[in-house]
Formats: C-alpha cells, sequence, structure tokens
C-alpha cells in the first residue's frame, strides 16, 4: 500500500479516471500533482461526436481542461502551441514545455529497398509516406487528395504508403477508390518499431504529413532521424518542429500548395539529400537527456518548495 513519506508527486499521464485517482492520492499523502496534457480534446472529440455542433463540443472541452488543469500544481505540455492553447483556456497553474524527445537508440537504419520489393513498390517509383494511426483526426483523408493531384498531373506512378491501423481505414479506402487512387496507395498495417518501421520510413521519398490535432508530432522526427526529407503543415505540436525548416518544407493545408511543395522534393534529388541530412542532425538534438534534465528540474521546483518540503 502506499503510504505517506514514501513518495514526493505525483505525476500523472492521462486525464478522466487517471486525473482523478492521482489528485486523491497526492492530497492523501499531502505531495504535489502534476500532469503531463497530450492531447488537443477540442479537435481530436469532434471526429468522434459529429452530431454534436462544433461551437458547443469545444466549449464543453475548453471548460472541462480548465477545471481538470486548474486542480493540479503544474503541467507539462509537449509544444509552445498547447502552452498558447491551455493559456487561452484560462489554466492558471504552473505550465512547462518539455518536448517528448527522441532517444538515440530509437531508429537505426532499415533497409527501404528490401521493402519496397515486398511491397511490389518500383524501385524508382515516387513514394510518398504516412505513419501514424489511422484515424480521423490525423487528416489522412487531405494527403489522399495531395496524392491524386500529384498522379493527376505530374507524377502518375505515384505512390503513398500508409502504415498504421485505425478506425478511419474503411472510410478513407473508400475515398482512395473514389479518387482512383486504388493502385496508388500501399496499406500496410500497424509495424513494430524496430527494424521493419525504419524500413518503411526510408522506402519514401518524402514523409508527409497534415494532422490538425498534434500536441508534438514525434513521426515527423522519426522520419527526419533515418534521413527522409518531410512536408508537412505547420500546426499546433508540429509548429515547433519544423519552424527551423531543417529538414522539412512547409505546406499550407491547401491542396495545390502541398502538392506543389512535395513535386519540389520529388523532382529535386540534390535538395531531398541536403534535406534528408540536416534532418538526421535536426533530430539529435531533440534527444531524451535534454527533455529528461527538464523534467527533472520541474519536479524538484515543486518538490523542495516550502510548502511541500515540510
Amino acid at each position: 500500500l502506499i503510504q505517506p513519506g514514501q513518495f514526493d508527486l505525483i505525476h500523472v499521464q492521462t486525464p478522466f479516471v487517471a486525473h482523478y485517482a492521482g489528485l486523491r492520492l497526492a492530497r492523501r499523502l499531502g505531495v504535489p500533482c502534476l500532469e503531463t496534457y497530450h492531447t488537443f480534446f477540442e479537435e481530436y472529440l469532434f471526429h468522434y461526436l459529429p452530431v454534436l455542433p462544433k461551437g458547443l463540443l469545444r466549449a464543453i472541452t475548453r471548460r472541462f481542461s480548465r477545471r481538470q488543469c486548474n486542480q493540479l500544481n503544474g503541467l507539462v505540455v509537449p509544444s509552445q502551441a498547447m502552452r498558447e492553447v491551455l493559456a487561452r483556456y484560462g489554466v492558471r497553474a504552473k505550465i512547462q514545455v518539455i518536448p517528448t524527445g527522441m532517444p538515440n537508440e530509437a531508429f537505426v537504419d532499415g533497409d527501404g529497398a528490401a521493402f519496397r520489393g515486398r511491397h511490389r513498390i518500383g524501385h524508382r517509383q515516387p513514394t510518398l509516406v504516412f505513419v501514424g494511426r489511422v484515424a480521423f483526426e490525423k487528416n489522412i483523408d487531405f494527403l489522399l487528395r495531395v496524392t491524386a493531384e500529384l498522379k493527376r498531373t505530374t507524377h502518375p506512378s505515384i505512390l503513398l504508403i500508409i502504415a498504421g491501423e485505425g478506425p478511419a481505414e474503411e472510410r478513407l479506402r473508400n475515398l482512395g477508390n473514389a479518387l482512383g487512387l486504388e493502385a496508388s496507395l500501399r496499406w500496410v498495417g500497424y509495424l513494430e518499431r524496430g527494424f521493419d518501421l525504419s524500413s518503411c520510413y526510408q522506402a519514401g521519398d518524402v514523409f508527409v504529413f497534415a494532422s490538425r490535432t498534434e500536441t508534438q508530432g514525434l513521426v515527423l522526427l522519426e522520419a527526419m532521424s533515418l534521413g527522409v526529407p518531410v512536408v508537412s503543415t505547420a500546426v499546433m505540436g508540429t509548429r515547433d518542429i519544423v519552424a527551423s525548416a531543417r529538414g522539412a518544407l512547409v505546406a499550407e493545408e491547401n491542396v495545390e500548395h502541398f502538392a506543389a511543395q512535395v513535386r519540389r522534393l520529388l523532382d529535386d534529388g540534390a535538395l531531398r539529400r541536403k534535406l534528408g541530412e540536416t534532418g538526421r542532425l535536426y533530430a539529435k538534438e531533440w534527444a531524451t537527456r535534454g527533455p529528461a534534465q527538464a523534467l527533472l528540474d520541474f519536479y524538484r521546483e515543486f518538490i523542495t518548495s516550502e510548502r511541500y518540503s515540510g
């Protein structure tokens, strides 16, 4: 059993049930309670509760988030964009931006050529790749429309690899068929992190991403760490990663503009290589050692405060 004096701090990683359990435990032990805010709920929930008006759902979500966050001593968020969102909600708890970070050993090179061979992708076929949960909030339907635009205009043999599983797959497959992309998509399912996933990333000429709900967007760093150039929108947490334009081209959420940025990379091997090389170096700057130390320092602020130090 957990007894007073055994712990200095409670850190909760999810809202709802875990939030209230952690809060009760912290109060019983007389220690501070922190929480990491991972999810942009006001945009995320709309895709799963479409029967509710978006304005009403947004108001409910903001009120709920503000109430939960203000019950805490401190909050950890993975990006400046998420910090700004919570400030607009009226959250008064101390908020610290600490990116999740990339383990140095997380991604080792795979074999993109072998992956292409297994999935019947031509050696020189222009190929895009998306890795992530196949969910409505990931805006994969937009990526399908971008692929269709490229196929219609300049790259008739374009292919998009989609690695992941999720509730939107059936609807997206139907959309792909409606857009004439039956032969232009490869659904490879969920891949365990390791050689197979690295190979999937490296099978692509360009990694594409357009999610509206990311609180950070680690897949961008994963692609960069493997030398794959990125085209992404700069929305919410992805803004922090692509702002430097190192390893990535930023695109608007507009089919023609996004397709034009992808086209730049597909048609310019030297630019692809340059972004791939700078991206590898940039991803290393997001190593976990820095964020881990930042989190320890944030813990220390509360543990050593007069209120909790006894």
